[in-house]
């Protein structure tokens, strides 16, 4: 395919905040057209970061999936809720026992803080914070414990309120769900969410970036545009994963731009 240049739209910012799943590509699909659209990027010297709540996965797993869907990728533009969180907590005034549900590339994002994971020991359930995210292997050991340490009064940080997510046999439930059972057991509500919409997720990928405008790209209006927004960011919606124009309309707040997919945003003609 013979280069094409970007759109003004895309000119006027320096910097670009991807959603994965949507609006890179749908189930093990490139968006058509996506892959090209993010080298133009790249070829007029903007500079890109990948955003995704969901925490089952190391950055490592999304570079890998990338370049094998066609799209250039290196680790650091990667920002994972797991990057979100080890952000997050590195700004802790000391190390905490700490107490995770979640998969291992999880716990190692909240080692790497500095906090002490206490899984599997006798402080489990005294742990000084507890964290959650979904993952495959949860059970109802993992619940008790966690509610267990909340009511002792651990800090309770949840990675995402994402209820479900999409799988090719019908949504599976999300970290949001995991959240919700603590949160009911403990008799209250987590204390900070670390991924999208929340600002966490945000600050870390901007911390990555250098000085200039940013524009947030993805296919959600309830978290990719309410996300940037919250953030002070402009957020463009993309209609090849959630929403509809129709949903985009009537969006409070609105998105600042609307398009078809990720080319027909960022690509002068397509």
């Amino acid at each position: 395919m013979a280069a094409v240049a970007l759109s003004p739209l895309a000119r006027a910012y320096d910097h670009f905040l991807l959603d994965f799943d949507g609006c890179l590509w749908v189930g093990d699909e490139a968006v058509p057209g996506a892959p090209e659209a993010l080298a133009e990027l790249r070829a007029a010297g903007r500079s890109v970061a990948f955003l995704t709540n969901d925490p089952r996965h190391a950055p490592e797993d999304y570079v890998r999936k990338l370049w094998r869907l066609g799209f250039q990728a290196a680790l650091d533009e990667v920002v994972t809720v797991g990057a979100a969180v080890q952000f997050l907590l590195a700004g802790s005034e000391r190390p905490r026992t700490t107490y995770v549900i979640g998969s291992e590339a999880m716990a190692d994002h909240v080692g790497a803080a500095g906090m002490r994971v206490v899984n599997n020991s006798d402080l489990a359930s005294r742990a000084e914070l507890v964290v959650v995210a979904g993952h495959d292997g949860f059970d109802y050991a993992e619940l008790r414990t966690a509610v267990q340490a909340v009511r002792r009064g651990a800090e309770l940080l949840g990675t995402t309120r994402d209820a479900t997510f999409p799988m090719p046999d019908g949504p599976w439930p999300g970290t949001g769900a995991v959240l919700a059972a603590v949160e009911a057991g403990a008799g209250r509500r987590a204390d900070v969410i670390a991924g999208k919409p929340e600002p966490p997720m945000y600050e870390t990928a901007l911390d990555r970036l250098g000085p200039g405008r940013v524009l947030a790209v993805g296919d959600r209006l309830d978290m990719d545009v309410a996300g940037a927004r919250r953030a002070g960011l402009d957020a463009a919606l993309v209609l090849t994963g959630a929403a509809t124009r129709a949903d985009a309309e009537a969006a409070e707040p609105p998105p600042t731009h609307v398009a078809e997919s990720l080319p027909h945003l960022l690509l002068d003609s397509w």
